[in-house]
């Protein structure tokens, strides 16, 4: 979704022209996938450019238009982002030269009479140099060359995409807490996403592995924005098939660093699997708070629920009993429930305490449960204050440190979680020794 009050540029083109280099050049980090294989974008890709004088651009990164078959339907994503933009990039191959299917895309773009750059790509080869003429064919002005891979012609780039914007106020609205939707491949994810926002956000499809790049959706709810990632499927790299999946899940694990929030999704007819922990643990690790949504529960009988909530309790073990909402995508049955969840894990996650409260806490958790003495000493607390937020860290003086390992530290965290209401919250302590 593009975000309100920022213009939107597309980069459009066939396939394989070198679009997502030159998306990743202009926003200047590895965001897109690149690979010499046809097609790897499915879809579309967002990342935000500063063109100097105060103006934000929002940047999409699409697919190759499909002039034959199109069996994932990535058309429809690719023109739904022509009609979103208040100006196109229409990349061509130099070094290929203008070809049939070149002049296609161009006719099936005039439709929209949307704003145009031609962009002619791999300008840093001679032959593109000398073809270069052969593009004005085309009819499209501005025209430029350019070479995405090595940054030839980028400055001009930038400023025609400055001068053809319409005079859209450049202040983009604030982004909302990013949520990471991650789990196994075909689990549902896309289709949850959809289901959340109301619309074909993403593309869907029943064949796995589908998405690919991650895709970011702002969506306000009620008083708040949430920023929605669609990831690939995170699976074991011996699963991995090809090299632009294996890119795909390193950039899934990417967007649960980016996050704040992890909406797991995992399939209610397959169980609480192996892959599911390993997900899980790594967003626990990683210090993300969680959100788990169990998709095709509306396909299981009794006897299959009763299954499935025997399984769930290494989940909840793991992730320290987070919010869990049974939906299914297909029918739209619990989705309402994703949102409100979201929402009370973003507060916990900013969970804010003053320290006379912090050390009454901690005081009434060491005086119910007494740590047990190490070498006949007991460990002592002197003093706490919270240091952080996002995931809640505190700070403990006593008479010396606790393992990561320790019990009495794992006490003392689901002790301060279960006191201020953080299910699948994870809690920091930092313990000093001070005499």
């Amino acid at each position: 979704m593009t975000i309100p009050g920022t213009p939107t540029v597309s980069i459009v083109g066939r396939p394989n022209v070198g679009k997502s280099t030159l998306f990743n050049r202009l926003v200047g980090r590895r965001k897109a996938i690149v690979h010499d294989t046809p097609g790897v974008t499915r879809d579309r890709v967002a990342g935000r450019i500063e063109l100097g004088e105060g103006r934000t651009v929002e940047l999409l990164d699409t697919g190759g238009l499909a002039l034959a078959e199109d069996e994932l339907g990535l058309n429809q994503q690719i023109l739904l982002a022509v009609e979103e933009s208040d100006l196109l990039l229409l990349v061509v191959d130099g070094k290929e030269g203008l070809t049939a299917a070149d002049e296609e895309v161009c006719e099936i773009l005039r439709k929209y009479d949307k704003p145009t750059i031609l962009v002619v790509n791999k300008g840093d080869t001679k032959i593109a140099q000398r073809g270069f003429g052969e593009f004005y064919a085309l009819g499209i002005d501005p025209l430029l060359l350019v070479s995405a891979e090595h940054g030839r012609g980028i400055p001009d780039l930038e400023e025609a995409i400055r001068t053809g914007l319409p005079d859209h106020a450049g202040t983009p609205e604030p982004e909302g807490a990013p949520v990471a939707i991650v789990g196994r491949p075909n689990v549902g994810k896309s289709s949850l996403l959809n289901r959340v926002v109301g619309s074909e956000r993403v593309l869907v499809s029943p064949r796995p592995g589908t998405t690919r790049d991650p895709v970011d959706t702002l969506f306000r709810w009620e008083d708040r924005s949430f920023l929605l990632v669609d990831t690939a499927g995170i699976r074991r790299r011996s699963k991995v098939a090809d090299a632009p999946e294996g890119l795909a899940v390193m950039m899934a694990r990417r967007q649960i660093e980016r996050a704040e929030i992890v909406l797991l999704v995992v399939s209610a007819e397959d169980g609480i699997t192996s892959g599911d922990l390993s997900i899980a643990g790594a967003a626990w690790e990683m210090g993300r708070a969680v959100v788990v949504a169990v998709n095709k529960w509306d396909l299981l009988d009794d006897d299959r629920r009763l299954e499935l909530d025997r399984s769930w309790g290494r989940l909840a073990t793991l992730l320290s009993h987070p919010p869990r909402v049974n939906v299914s995508t297909l029918t739209g049955r619990g989705v309402e429930k994703v949102l409100p969840a979201l929402r009370h894990q973003v507060d916990a996650f900013h969970t804010r305490l003053g320290t006379g409260a912090v050390n009454r806490l901690l005081e009434s958790a060491v005086e119910a449960h007494p740590p047990p003495a190490e070498k006949g000493t007991s460990w002592k607390l002197y003093y706490a204050t919270q240091v952080g937020e996002a995931p809640p860290t505190f700070m403990l003086f006593a008479n010396r440190t606790l393992r990561r390992s320790d019990p009495y530290r794992r006490y003392l965290e689901n002790r301060i979680r279960e006191e201020l209401g953080l299910p699948g919250v994870p809690v920091r302590l930092v313990i000093r020794r001070r005499t």
